[in-house]
């Protein structure tokens, strides 16, 4: 929840130029839902994509006072939506059923998903991390096919390390994607996982992430606080562009 359509657009001014010589990394930035339109036409025709921070389970349109659909989404220019973030899930009551619905409401309208999971701390000290990841994903992606799941990134953010100033160490980034690309090997298939694009989220920023880049099995970052800046987000963007686990 920041950014007024003006300070949206500001960023993307200060921003483009930043990240213009970009050709290995695909950017998207998701602005709140009241600059969706100004940034999505600000940005037509550049390097970077838009996705919003949210979308309604309903498809089509209804009588759902306040919420935002995919089609209205998908209308305002936006081609991504993220999914099942933490706050979500934490702040209001997302679940994996909720998740699921919304998947669905966003690949029917031509919109791909960029879905979350991730456990809070009392079930990494419970050594319940991979179950609570694994369920996650098994009900989020419910009855999905190869082709529609071929349309999702998923974004590990360890619940416990997000906006607290503590971020999981690459070894532990790299253990839970390594497991997700598993999961999604089990129920997708090998070649649906092989070319799974899987992130990690959690206070990431221009000091820690060429660290977690540096594993095999993380593919990007979820930039939460650290992509306020168009400074700071494109040195994340750039150290990914560097990277070599192209």
């Amino acid at each position: 929840m920041h950014k007024t359509i003006p300070e949206a657009l500001e960023f993307v001014r200060q921003f483009k130029p930043l990240v213009v010589s970009v050709t290995r990394c695909e950017i998207i930035i998701a602005p709140p839902f009241t600059a969706l339109k100004a940034v999505s036409d600000r940005l037509e025709g550049t390097n970077v994509q838009v996705a919003s921070q949210d979308v309604a389970p309903e498809p089509g349109s209804g009588a759902f006072t306040g919420e935002v659909s995919a089609i209205m989404i998908r209308d305002a220019g936006a081609r991504w939506a993220i999914i099942g973030h933490s706050e979500r899930r934490r702040y209001y009551c997302e679940t994996n059923d909720s998740v699921n619905a919304k998947i669905r409401a966003a690949l029917g309208a031509d919109l791909n998903a960029i879905v979350c999971v991730g456990e809070r701390l009392e079930d990494r000290d419970q050594g319940r991390a991979q179950l609570v990841v694994d369920t996650q994903i098994t009900e989020g992606m419910r009855n999905l096919t190869g082709s529609e799941a071929s349309r999702i990134i998923v974004a590990y953010e360890p619940v416990w390390a997000i906006g607290t100033g503590r971020i999981a160490t690459p070894e532990i980034a790299q253990e839970m994607c390594w497991f997700i690309r598993s999961r999604l090997k089990g129920i997708f298939g090998e070649g649906l996982s092989e070319n799974a694009r899987i992130l990690y989220g959690g206070s990431a920023n221009p000091d820690n992430v060429e660290g977690l880049l540096s594993q095999p099995d993380v593919d990007g970052g979820l930039v939460g606080g650290g992509s306020l800046e168009p400074e700071i987000f494109a040195k994340v963007v750039h150290i990914k562009e560097s990277s070599r686990s192209f």
